[in-house]
């Protein structure tokens, strides 16, 4: 009897729960390595501590006469607003390469293709070599990063309509110019601004705090959200343009208004901390290889998988030496062998080809 009643369940069901269930899964695998990232550091600072102090500042628990005021500031001063940064920054990233992959159907495209990184690396390395013309070099970065995206759209926009291939191309030309501009910067900088400006395009954490939460939190949480309810529209749109206009959906506007938000998103984040390469390209694709292709549980996935990943770069570029690594070198050296593993054991499944 049971075998009859298991039998007549839709077989899509148990992908969804499996699938469900794997973002709960990452979800935890994402709580613990924060929890892990704040006991982590210079100064040790037990788990129980730890718990201590979040309960307590979360009002769960009346124990502020036992908390260490050193510890207290170490832990929600300094490492709390550091990690959280690092995960909003992770997941803003991941989300956004997502969806320009989808956007433009290529796998190897990441958030930086359009030229934000570029534009934002100039505009901060203007801000340090001539601070006087600007209000902050988080403001000059944010501000270059959009101009140069805008400058690749509307370069690439023919006749009303912006081709894919014409709009890479066209962030491909429009970052050569900022990359030649901030080369140009560098080569006329003083030592300590050059310093400045090397130490500020590897990216990193160095000063982050609850200001800088407070900034980012709004465009990642929001971005996410509006993103993820598109997944169904990119899941048309990654059908190809033609298929797309034949089930009612305008594609040229939906293409805009997706990467501007994701690169509106993108741009907020390195203006606060630095390039950051390799985020918004592996983990769309390690989200792809756990949850498949469909965008309303990949986006999620590269979200929580984004904001772990950058956690753990983070913790350990504070932890390896007793000089902090460059949070972006240590994306990029442990990125390409993880993607080099996925690419080998589940490639043939999600690519194509063979397994």
């Amino acid at each position: 009897m049971l075998e009859d009643e298991f039998e007549k369940l839709p077989a899509g069901i148990f992908a969804e729960r499996r699938k469900l269930l794997v973002l709960g899964g990452l979800l935890v695998l994402l709580l613990l390595t924060c929890l892990i990232a704040l006991v982590l550091g210079a100064y040790n600072v037990s788990l129980m501590d730890v718990l201590r102090i979040l309960l307590r500042h979360l009002d769960l628990f009346d124990g502020a006469a036992e908390a260490d005021a050193m510890q207290n500031i170490i832990v929600w001063e300094v490492r709390l607003p550091r990690i959280i940064l690092a995960a909003l920054v992770g997941m803003t990233l991941a989300v956004a390469g997502g969806v320009f992959q989808g956007c433009f159907r290529n796998p190897l495209v990441d958030t930086f293709i359009l030229g934000v990184a570029s534009g934002s690396a100039f505009g901060a390395a203007l801000a340090i070599v001539i601070p006087s013309f600007f209000l902050s070099l988080q403001l000059s970065a944010f501000l270059f990063g959009a101009l140069a995206v805008a400058a690749a759209y509307f370069t690439a926009r023919v006749r009303g309509e912006t081709p894919v291939v014409t709009l890479i191309l066209a962030g491909v030309i429009i970052g050569s110019v900022f990359d030649a501009l901030v080369a140009m910067l560098q080569y006329f900088a003083r030592d300590a601004a050059l310093r400045e400006i090397v130490f500020w395009l590897m990216g990193g954490f160095y000063y982050s705090t609850w200001k800088d939460v407070l900034m980012l939190a709004p465009f990642t949480i929001a971005s996410t959200l509006f993103l993820w309810g598109m997944g169904w529209k990119l899941n048309i749109l990654s059908m190809g343009d033609e298929e797309a206009k034949a089930l009612g959906i305008q594609t040229e506007r939906l293409k805009a208004v997706l990467i501007a938000v994701a690169t509106l998103a993108t741009a907020v984040a390195v203006s606060l901390v630095g390039i950051i390469a390799w985020v918004g390209l592996l983990m769309p694709h390690a989200a792809r290889m756990l949850l498949g292709p469909d965008h309303r549980y990949m986006l999620p996935g590269a979200a929580l998988l984004g904001a772990t990943y950058m956690v753990v770069c983070d913790t350990l570029a504070k932890t390896l030496t007793s000089a902090e690594i460059p949070v972006g070198i240590l994306t990029s050296l442990v990125g390409a062998p993880f993607l080099i593993i996925l690419l080998r054991s589940k490639a043939g499944a999600v690519f194509g080809g063979s397994p």
